[in-house]
């Protein structure tokens, strides 16, 4: 985990508008919210690097709710096209959504369903599929 934080730090591109980093009652406030408990995993994620800039995919957000990346309007654009309320989406992908369980496993849910693909961590994920795809 603190190598994949470390390679994000490494490649977040410099942007006119950097993003920010939310904190833990933020944090809360999301899940009130979305009326779904967050995964500690991902909780870490959005703590440390929700503000990470890098290639084609943007992860969620949880700092700037005017963002269309910010987690309560993305985890309801996902669960109304179909997905799973137990999943939260950490990326929108052009076929679907990267999503978390409450195990903290990141699955693909794409054209409508659950795909095979999964990751057993955020961290995994964000090895794999953000830093690798770009």
């Amino acid at each position: 985990m603190d190598d994949t934080i470390e390679r994000l730090r490494e490649v977040n591109m410099d942007v006119p508008t950097p993003l920010e980093l939310p904190d833990e009652d933020l944090l809360v406030e999301i899940e009130e919210a979305m009326l779904i408990g967050l995964p500690r995993d991902y909780k870490q994620f959005l703590l440390e690097v929700s503000d990470v800039v890098y290639g084609s995919l943007e992860p969620a957000t949880a700092a700037d709710p005017g963002s269309h990346t910010y987690l309560p309007d993305l985890a309801a654009r996902a669960w109304d096209e179909g997905m799973p309320r137990y999943l939260i989406p950490v990326c929108e992908s052009p076929l679907g959504f990267y999503a978390i369980n409450p195990e903290g496993v990141i699955v693909y849910w794409a054209e409508g369903e659950l795909t095979d693909e999964e990751w057993p961590t955020i961290w995994d994920w964000a090895e794999e599929v953000w830093l690798a795809g770009a």
